[in-house]
């Protein structure tokens, strides 16, 4: 929404003036002042005060309106479907169109990156940290599930040759994954080696 610009005797009644107009309390009004206005000496030579002013727009809207002018800008198709959970301050995002492969990216590492700018944008200006979950033909969840078979598929390896194995690098998010599937087991143990962007897990028995 555009800025509109009010104006009255004072900042606080061009204020007023916009909350009517938007049918919105002040909490939920974005302006600036562009004139203070001034009173004059008897009246003569007073100014209005002048807001500009618009409806704060919301954490959907905020994410919802990024990601469009991104899409728009890779000449990209992309319908996007946006639902905010207000008490556990956690926004969900998911993606739909004809090429998601090429959001996906390499072991979804371009998903990543969009859901790490728009964390970004969605908490510049939000008081308390939102959690963001970018997602699209049910990508997270079959990853997910592609990483614990695989994290039992290493243990069983493990525990067979005796011998520690080296996962290939992985981003904190699935590092967890392949901890948490094997945090139960009784004969290996897990932990990470290596800087970003190439730390892995390493599967090794337990001593």
């Amino acid at each position: 929404m555009d800025f509109q610009k009010f104006s009255a005797k004072t900042v606080s009644d061009a204020v007023t003036n916009a909350c009517q107009h938007f049918v919105v309390t002040s909490d939920k009004l974005e302006y600036e002042v562009l004139e203070e206005g001034t009173s004059g000496f008897l009246g003569i030579g007073a100014k209005p005060a002048v807001i500009q002013a618009r409806v704060k727009l919301s954490v959907e809207d905020i994410a919802k309106n990024f990601l469009s002018e991104v899409f728009e800008a890779m000449n990209m198709p992309v319908s996007v479907e946006v639902s905010y959970d207000e008490e556990q301050k956690h926004l969900d995002v998911d993606l739909k169109g004809e090429e998601m492969g090429v959001l996906i990216g390499k072991r979804g590492q371009t998903l990543d990156s969009l859901q790490y700018l728009v964390a970004l944008v969605v908490n510049k200006t939000s008081e308390d940290y939102i959690r963001v979950k970018v997602d699209t033909e049910n990508y997270r969840k079959r990853r997910k599930d592609t990483l614990e078979n695989l994290a039992k598929n290493i243990a069983y390896k493990v525990k067979r040759t005796k011998r520690p194995v080296s996962l290939e690098p992985m981003n904190p998010y699935e590092r967890r994954i392949i901890h948490s599937a094997l945090q139960n087991d009784r004969y290996v143990t897990t932990h990470s080696e290596g800087e970003e962007p190439f730390r892995h897990v390493v599967v090794s028995m337990k001593r």
